[in-house]
């Protein structure tokens, strides 16, 4: 399988430029949606603070699976819709990656085709992670969040991670990077918090809808926080 998914970081700096990105979340899908070679996208924004209810004005994500890596690099190096958010955004960092597994829906499909790749465990993996949340379970689950997420802040093995979504408290997602899959595991089975969320998730069924993705990245355009090596 050919497949290659994108995810792409937009940083915005100046007012106006953070005002054009909002509207881009309600005007920009229409053209992404034309997009030859594109299976799946989302534009999304970030939660403040890593992974937080509250918006982070700053950043914007947009995730894109692709029949191949020639669309994608079509489509970063001529396409104007692109050209658009360089020429508004003070930093845009890409990470190509091939899917390793894939478990779950987004909104109703599962764009996540398994690669035919030989994953080492000693090498980084990307994790996407995603969900909607019930309505009537979204004041639970936002009081829970800040017990379940405080181990991120001191694990091991975490190179990066943020928080996204394209609606505000309802459709949340996380894009994470770790070094290796056992820096992954030690946090989703050996911290005593994430172990706990994950049988609130069974029993108090938050969500609607849920999806859990690995991925091995292998290439990077642009930089983030004036580094072009995040990993």
């Amino acid at each position: 399988m050919k497949q290659v998914t994108t995810i792409t970081f937009f940083r915005y700096t100046s007012l106006w430029s953070k005002i054009w990105a909002f509207h881009m979340m309600l005007f920009m899908p229409s053209k992404l949606n034309k997009l030859n070679g594109q299976t799946f996208f989302k534009l999304m924004g970030s939660g403040h603070n890593g992974f937080d209810p509250l918006p982070d004005w700053n950043v914007y994500a947009l995730l894109q699976v692709w029949e191949n890596e020639a669309a994608a690099d079509h489509f970063f190096a001529t396409s104007t819709i692109m050209s658009q958010f360089r020429n508004k955004a003070s930093e845009v960092w890409t990470v190509y990656m091939k899917n390793i597994n894939s478990k779950g829906f987004w909104t109703g499909s599962q764009p996540f085709v398994k690669g035919n790749i030989t994953h080492d465990d000693s090498h980084i993996v990307a994790v996407i992670t995603r969900a909607t949340i019930k309505i009537n379970k979204l004041l639970p689950f936002w009081r829970y969040v800040p017990r379940s997420r405080a181990p991120l802040g001191n694990q091991k093995g975490l190179l990066f991670t943020k928080g996204i979504g394209a609606k505000p408290f309802v459709q949340m997602a996380t894009f994470s990077v770790w070094k290796d899959k056992q820096a992954l595991f030690d946090y989703a089975y050996k911290s005593a918090e994430h172990q706990e969320a994950i049988k609130k998730t069974k029993t108090v069924k938050w969500y609607s809808e849920e999806l859990f993705a690995r991925f091995q990245p292998y290439k990077t355009i642009g930089s983030w926080e004036g580094r072009t090596t995040i990993f």
